[in-house]
């Protein structure tokens, strides 16, 4: 929202000096934000309306983000998706956070059809299986997988200065990417490749958003999509353990279809 210069958001906002910041998940604000949005791209309708940024990696802390869960729902947010909905001015409602135990706890609360859920579900992080993904089976909720690089380090490699959830990657992680990238390589794979292509053997995650600045980056991503990779170099992440075992292989997923 528009402040004075003091007010500003740090770091938030590019040539837009005088702007922060504000969360409001409430019947009002949920609705001014879905007119502006649809103002700014010029459609009459949507396919999907996502509430961003209830997790605890947005709001700062676990006591936070329940709070604003509990704003909307008790402030009337999620009334108005539903009302959208029923509406069919969207086709579908979810949410778009860093951490799937938020979408999990939504999913306790309400009726969501799906969630953009960046980086909590990679080469390098599957606790998700736990209980969110079979969740998500179970109530046919649809996965938009963000993030399937960790931010940088399964694109880039285990090289120096790699990012990791947007910071430098710890030294368990680098270690772990050299081992995950020993195996792509003796099946002749890029880990970016694997990388991309493992999330979505999950069949709860419809389609993954990696990132492109350019037509170039966009092209290059198609054929990371294509490239054939050995059924081989799965089994093998999965007999070193470096991915779960209960982790479902796109190997397998090709074999069902």
């Amino acid at each position: 929202m528009d402040c004075e210069p003091h007010e500003v958001t740090p770091e938030a906002f590019v040539d837009v000096p005088q702007k922060r910041i504000v969360f409001d998940y409430t019947y009002d604000g949920v609705m001014r934000s879905y007119e502006a949005s649809r103002e700014r791209i010029g459609v009459a309708n949507s396919d999907i309306l996502l509430v961003h940024d209830v997790c605890v990696f947005s709001q700062g802390s676990q006591e936070v983000s329940d709070a604003k869960v509990r704003e909307l729902f008790d402030g009337g947010g999620y009334k108005a998706l539903t009302e959208l909905r029923a509406a069919g001015e969207i086709a579908a409602i979810g949410a778009g956070v860093n951490e799937w135990q938020v979408c999990e706890k939504l999913l306790g609360l309400g009726d969501f059809d799906g969630f953009l859920l960046a980086g909590r579900y990679t080469l390098l992080e599957q606790e998700a299986l736990e209980s969110f993904l079979p969740l998500c089976e179970q109530r046919d909720v649809g996965i938009i997988l963000g993030g399937p690089y960790n931010s940088g380090i399964l694109a880039t490699g285990a090289v120096p200065g790699a990012k990791y959830n947007y910071a430098d990657a710890p030294p368990e992680i680098l270690e772990r990417v050299r081992k995950i990238e020993a195996v792509c390589a003796a099946h002749n794979t890029p880990l970016i490749a694997a990388a991309l292509q493992f999330v979505l053997g999950h069949p709860s995650v419809k389609t993954v958003v990696p990132g492109a600045v350019s037509a170039a980056e966009v092209q290059a991503n198609v054929a990371l999509l294509h490239r054939n990779i050995p059924s081989g170099l799965w089994s093998d992440l999965r007999g070193e353990g470096l991915i779960r075992p209960d982790a479902p292989l796109p190997s397998e997923a090709a074999d069902a279809a």
